[in-house]
């Protein structure tokens, strides 16, 4: 049996990056995370663009447009949604990664969520600083892990 492994092969893929603004004190360390990971794995700057917008609610219809552009092999998606007072969480997250869930399925791109949807903003610090556990680097490395299984998958 001829095995697949969506492991990183080697730095390839171009990456779109779609950044909340707001937060942007946790996405700018989210950022950096992706950053450090797509630098040691040797992934080139000109294979890396960068996109903000407002927040996570107008996540899906930016990956949808950045999906349909052809240009990527992955779009990576930051942000950070904290739980409040109010149902504007349950809103904004739910929607969020519904629609990005809808476009990824839609179009067949790889689009990482990378969207911290947490109870308090120590729990988004905890995940987002890089004097901790910073997931920016894992959604690199998943971004570029399954530009790898897809190339496989594509190539069958």
């Amino acid at each position: 049996m001829k095995e697949y492994q969506s492991k990183i092969e080697h730095a390839e893929g171009r990456y779109a990056i779609l950044a909340s603004r707001w937060n942007s004190a946790l996405v700018d360390e989210l950022l950096k995370g992706v950053k450090t990971a797509f630098s040691a794995h040797g992934v080139a700057e000109n294979q890396q663009q960068l996109f903000y917008a407002p927040g996570a609610y107008e996540f899906p219809v930016s990956c949808k447009a950045l999906a349909e552009s052809g240009k990527f092999d992955a779009i990576i998606t930051l942000g950070a949604v904290i739980r409040g007072d109010t149902p504007h969480f349950d809103y904004v997250a739910g929607e969020c990664a519904s629609g990005i869930t809808r476009v990824s399925l839609d179009t067949g791109l790889p689009i990482i969520f990378g969207v911290l949807t947490v109870n308090t903003l120590e729990q988004a610090q905890d995940r987002a600083f890089t004097d901790r556990m910073n997931k920016g680097g894992e959604f690199a490395e998943t971004a570029m892990e399954m530009v790898t299984l897809m190339k496989h998958i594509r190539s069958l």
